[in-house]
């Protein structure tokens, strides 16, 4: 009487193929939903050190490159960020899209970290304007045509006409109109809404510089633009702002 061994079940091709798919997929979600994880974490992390920069609440973008690798190598990459209502300086009501590039995170951020280069457009309307001068004006009008602002002064019944310029580096406002009724306006006056209207196109934060800036039918807009920038890191004993 001969005996058999049991043959061993064989494994179909097709079932393989459903096995290894079966695998993949569950891969494809695991890395999937940590690299959603990951994002929204260092999302998070960016924005809130970035709201304080900018001062209002922002939306972050991120490049192609997956942010997955940021734990691993601390390289944000590129970043996009849109925010409302921003306020820097005096001025109240701007509205800047920005870029960043090849940000770099040391430990995560708890060592600061540095942005190689940026890029920023900013949009700051005649209702902004008017509400950052306050009671120094009552109207703000602005015409493309001439590159010029018309600033409602002393209840409307004077106008003061000014227009932004780039000079040595920096956004100027130069004075091109100040009378009524053929007199001239108080010189405090009309120098306390030069100088508020100047210092709210020349504080930027992040290293950003301007490059342009135009009068529209609107308001203004700022093209800036920035090379390499430290993010700093925070005291001994502290928590940085970059903490991913």
């Amino acid at each position: 009487m001969t005996t058999q061994k049991p043959s061993r079940p064989r494994i179909g091709r097709r079932s393989l193929v459903i096995a290894l798919a079966v695998v993949v997929a569950l891969l494809v979600a695991a890395i999937g939903a940590t690299e959603a994880y990951a994002r929204n974490k260092i999302s998070s992390c960016i924005s809130g050190a970035f709201e304080q920069q900018m001062g209002s609440s922002i939306d972050v973008g991120f490049g192609p490159r997956p942010v997955l690798l940021s734990y691993v190598d601390g390289k944000v990459g590129t970043l996009t960020v849109d925010s409302e209502d921003n306020k820097f300086g005096p001025a109240v009501g701007m509205v800047v899209h920005a870029k960043f590039n090849d940000i770099e995170l040391v430990d995560r951020g708890r060592g600061g970290g540095t942005i190689e280069s940026s890029t920023a457009d900013v949009t700051w309307n005649n209702e902004g304007i008017q509400e950052t001068l306050g009671s120094m004006v009552s109207g703000v009008h602005s015409s493309a045509s001439t590159g010029v602002l018309t600033l409602d002064v002393l209840g409307g019944l004077a106008q003061l006409e000014v227009q932004p310029m780039i000079r040595d580096g920096n956004i100027t406002v130069e004075t091109k109109s100040a009378q009524i009724l053929g007199i001239g306006l108080p010189t405090d006056l009309v120098q306390d809404i030069v100088d508020t209207f100047t210092k709210s196109l020349q504080s930027y934060p992040l290293g950003l510089h301007a490059q342009e800036v135009k009068v529209t039918d609107d308001g203004v807009t700022v093209h800036l633009s920035g090379g390499k920038t430290a993010l700093e890191s925070a005291p001994a004993g502290q928590q940085s702002e970059f903490n991913c």
